[in-house]
Parts: structure tokens; C-alpha cells; sequence
């Protein structure tokens, strides 16, 4: 009787643990494979859209390229957070979590992923800037 439950506690462990393991497995996925996850939850704004919410004055640009990339040229009264710091540095710089931020980068893919993980620390009116930096460029908005 007791080979009995020991062997049925070991198949269940077995079993169990051959439906759990998969998912502990990660996933052979790209950058853009990230991206394109990320998009998914999260909310992306126009260049033209980003203007306006500009212009009302109630959001925080925040820029997630790099130092040198930033004073290369940014969104007027833009606040840079490199990407690769973001999750150490955002409660110093924006406390509240419930402050209008609109994410941006060089063509939007840091920027995804910036909002994704913004939105997973419980911020909650992040949007991504659709085209980052290069859109806001092209379109010849201003520049600081």
C-alpha cells in the first residue's frame, strides 16, 4: 500500500512538473519579436496627436534614447531616461503614477518597450510616440 501512494505522489510530481516546466522555458523571440509583443498592450499616439498634447501643456515627454542622442535635438521641455536605466530612475523623475508621459525614442521600438515596462510598474497614462524622434522630425515640429 504504501509503494502504491509513493508511486502515485512520484507520477503526480512527474506529471505536474511536465505541464509547468514548458512554460518556464523562455522563448526563442527577436527585438522585434519584443516589439511587436509589446505593442500589444500598450497605447501609441500620432506625431500629429503628440503635438497637441503638447501644446495643452499637461504631459511629460520623456526621451529614452541616449545622452548623446538627446542633445542632438528633443521635444521642447523633454525629460531623457536612457532606456537601459528607465525602471532604476522614473520614480525620482516622474513620482506620480498617474502623470500623462508620452514615451518616445529614434523610430518608436525602445520606445514600446519603455511603455510596456512603464505600464507594468503601474503607471498608468503612458502612450507611446508612433514613429519616436524621427517622426517628430519629419514633420517638422519644434525642436529644442
Amino acid at each position: 500500500m504504501k509503494k502504491c501512494i509513493y508511486f502515485l505522489s512520484v507520477l503526480a510530481f512527474v506529471f505536474s512538473f511536465a505541464l509547468i516546466a514548458p512554460m518556464a522555458i523562455a522563448k526563442d523571440m527577436t527585438a522585434d519579436d519584443l516589439v511587436t509583443e509589446a505593442k500589444e498592450s500598450i497605447c501609441e499616439v500620432s506625431v500629429s496627436d503628440a503635438k497637441a498634447l503638447l501644446d495643452k501643456g499637461e504631459n511629460v515627454f520623456l526621451d529614452c534614447r541616449e545622452p548623446k542622442e538627446f542633445k542632438m535635438g528633443h521635444v521642447p521641455g523633454a525629460i531623457n531616461i536612457p532606456r537601459g536605466l528607465l525602471e532604476f530612475k522614473i520614480s525620482k523623475k516622474i513620482p506620480d503614477k498617474n502623470a500623462n508621459v508620452v514615451m518616445y525614442c529614434k523610430k518608436g521600438g525602445r520606445g514600446c518597450l519603455a511603455t510596456c515596462c512603464l505600464c507594468r510598474m503601474g503607471y498608468r497614462n503612458v502612450k507611446n510616440l508612433a514613429g519616436g524622434w524621427m517622426g517628430w522630425e519629419k514633420a517638422g515640429y519644434p525642436i529644442e
